[in-house]
């Protein structure tokens, strides 16, 4: 037996479609029923690959007398978070409001107006870990719900009071200076995990903007600290076993301090995030480390991410056969029956892969020791190890994908596949991995054919075909700053056109005209229970940090001022927050230190493929210019010239291809050659 999940276009609604609960999609139907019948609402939000949410599902969820109680006493309602996030944004602000913490899988109820009154996170099948078991739990809302409806009504109120208080933020009118990002930085210092790279304790996030708000105040001040923090975090994040060392990539988030045992799903908007800061961290340091993990990483998501037609897919699940982390782990024997008792015994020391295991039984790979100081105590070359290495890594990897696969949420998101197309146009342009650019553009392509109506609307979701919901606020934000990316990495100008219609549909459609930012839902979008405004880089860059960053790129390629102002706007709202919270705003503080830098441009005349243009733009990606805006044409392209002012009177020069570099709206004489070049791109100091 099916319920109406079956039709679902997301994965996680249909992983539910045979559950004995009748489910509903979020929609008007499930809404009308609950006022019809004055049933509260069961509101269950989760994702693919989250693991405690098939926890709850197989505990809960597949049995039969709990789902009984579901069916006869509220309106239940299942949704993907991922692709609905203005729901789980809501919604999740309540749990926290009322128990101090969030997380998926999210169990919240509500009245049938879509007031929550009660809410909290995995709940078991059985009293345990401090919580009441869920059942229990659902008698004591059908007990309130039928003999105290005054209170229930009551919490709800307060509750959704609340929530509209705290979505009508109003700007600070305090100044914007670098004080901002040095006290941010400060405040990072403390937080600072001295042993083991990242910040706080357990559980570990990546927080890769964060990291790359570190760089950039590296290179704005000069300062070593915020550099050695990023390096030395990024390494031990690597070597650890939040990175898939057979296979590439990044798993969520690691369980422990040590960045050992992670929470195995991997995301794209982590590893596309994580791809771009290891690609700066490279271009700062030149140590071909981090560009390994680059590539490592990019291949996975070409390897084992891409849709056929160009979109990017968003998850792998934690689980395989039913259980977490199943498909990454090994035992001693296993490694030596692939190669051979020597070398596998060899492997297993340096990866830490032992009888007793350090994974519930079973071994996670990770590196401890460096191969030089592996190698040396085990008297032999570091070439050789190396070797050793490199081939077993290769050999595993082939017996490991003949096992099961854990799943794959092949739906197509638009803002994740943004964040994953800068991260391919970047790497693609500062590594010449001409199979990035490619993916890059094939991506573009997809989301213009795939995800975008007639209008220029986009969609947030799209699988099998079908594109569904309209696009938030961090669609439109993140895929104009992919486009923005593009451009700058190809010079093919319908990009940089492309993602100023997207800012324009934010302008129309989102902006708030009376106290400034924008919301996450266009005025056209489903009406809740309150229109917020989302600025909190949590996991991924908020729509408004997005925006104020493509938006000044954009100002400054085509000298349009309104774009500037509006990103300043977003400023002002979160000036405070930055300074004493900057874990929260990562994506916001770079955005910041954008607008605060001198204004620096490059342009760049001559034929796309010719050597003289190919090595000049070389000698600009290959280095890490976070405040420079790039730009170009082939001679003679007088309309793409007339759209973008820093193009004009640019020429070639002796008939050769040269590069304009500008400082504070004054350039200097045009150069021919890399080295001219890299002397005036070294002149620009921090």
């Amino acid at each position: 037996m099916t319920n109406r999940l079956k039709q679902a276009t997301s994965p996680y609604l249909q992983q539910h479609a045979e559950n004995p609960v009748d489910w509903y999609e979020w929609g008007s139907e499930a809404l009308a029923r609950a006022q019809e019948e004055d049933k509260p609402i069961f509101l269950s939000v989760g994702y693919a690959a989250c693991h405690w949410c098939h926890v709850m599902a197989h505990e809960s969820f597949e049995d039969t007398e709990t789902a009984a109680i579901l069916n006869g006493n509220f309106i239940n309602i299942k949704v993907d978070r991922e692709e609905r996030p203005d729901i789980d944004a809501i919604y999740m602000d309540a749990v926290v409001a009322l128990t101090g913490q969030g997380g998926w899988p999210m169990s919240v109820f509500l009245t049938p107006s879509g007031r929550p009154f009660y809410g909290g996170t995995y709940f078991p099948p059985a009293d345990r870990y401090g919580m009441p078991s869920f059942r229990r739990l659902l008698d004591s809302i059908i007990d309130a719900w039928e003999k105290r409806r005054d209170k229930v009504d009551e919490s709800a109120a307060q509750i959704t009071d609340s929530l509209d208080r705290n979505s009508q933020l109003l700007p600070d009118s305090g100044s914007l200076t670098t004080d901002i990002l040095d006290a941010a930085f400060a405040t990072l210092y403390q937080h600072y995990d001295d042993a083991n790279g990242g910040f706080g304790s357990q559980p570990k996030f990546p927080q890769a903007m964060t990291l790359e708000f570190l760089l950039r105040q590296h290179v704005r001040t000069g300062n070593p600290a915020p550099l050695a923090m990023v390096t030395h975090t990024l390494r031990v994040m690597a070597n650890g076993g939040l990175y898939d060392q057979l296979g590439g990539g990044f798993h969520r988030y690691s369980t422990d301090a040590q960045w050992l045992v992670p929470h195995f799903e991997k995301m794209l908007y982590d590893n596309a995030l994580l791809a771009r800061v290891y690609l700066y961290t490279w271009q700062v340091t030149g140590d071909t480390f981090y560009k390994k993990i680059v590539e490592e990483t990019l291949d996975y998501i070409l390897r084992e991410m891409t849709h056929p037609q160009g979109g990017f897919y968003s998850t792998q699940d934690a689980d395989s056969e039913g259980v977490e982390g199943k498909f990454f782990v090994w035992q001693p024997a296993e490694v030596k029956a692939v190669l051979g008792q020597d070398e596998g015994a060899l492997f297993c020391r340096f990866f830490d892969v032992s009888e007793s295991g350090n994974f519930e039984g079973n071994n996670i790979l990770h590196i401890e020791q460096d191969v030089d100081t592996f190698a040396s105590e085990a008297g032999m070359t570091s070439a050789a190890l190396q070797a050793i290495l490199d081939q077993g890594k290769v050999s595993l990897f082939t017996v490991r994908e003949q096992r099961i696969k854990p799943g794959r949420d092949e739906k197509v998101l638009s803002a994740w596949n943004g964040l994953m197309m800068r991260a391919m146009a970047e790497a693609g342009a500062a590594l010449q991995r001409r199979d990035y650019l490619e993916a890059a553009v094939r991506n573009a392509e997809f989301i213009q054919q795939e995800m975008m109506d007639e209008r220029g609307r986009l969609n947030r979701s799209w699988k099998d075909g079908q594109a569904t919901l309209n696009g938030y606020l961090e669609d439109y934000s993140n895929v104009a700053e992919g486009m923005v990316s593009l451009f700058q990495a190809t010079l093919d100008v319908r990009w940089l056109w492309q993602a100023d219609k997207l800012m324009s549909v934010v302008d129309a459609h989102f902006w708030d005209d009376e106290t400034g930012a924008a919301f996450q839902t266009s005025d056209d979008h489903e009406q809740l229970i309150v229109r917020r405004k989302e600025f909190l880089d949590n996991a991924e860059p908020s729509g408004n940090s997005a925006y104020a960053t493509a938006a000044m790129r954009l100002g400054r390629l085509l000298d349009n001022q309104a774009y500037a102002e509006r990103a300043l706007e977003i400023f002002s709202f979160m000036r405070q927050p930055m300074t004493t919270q900057p874990s929260g705003f990562g994506h916001l503080l770079s955005a910041l230190d954008f607008y605060l830098r001198p204004s620096r441009e490059v342009v760049i005349i001559g034929e796309m493929d010719d050597p003289n243009t190919l090595a000049l733009r070389q000698t600009v990606y290959g280095r890490w210019l976070p405040d420079t805006i790039v730009t170009g044409t082939p001679p003679g392209d007088s309309e793409t010239v007339q759209c973008i002012p820093l193009l004009r009177d640019r020429t070639l020069v002796g008939g050769k291809a040269a590069a304009y570099v500008c400082h504070n709206f004054a350039c200097k004489l045009p150069v021919t050659t890399p080295a001219e070049l890299k002397t005036q791109l070294e002149s620009f100091g921090p």
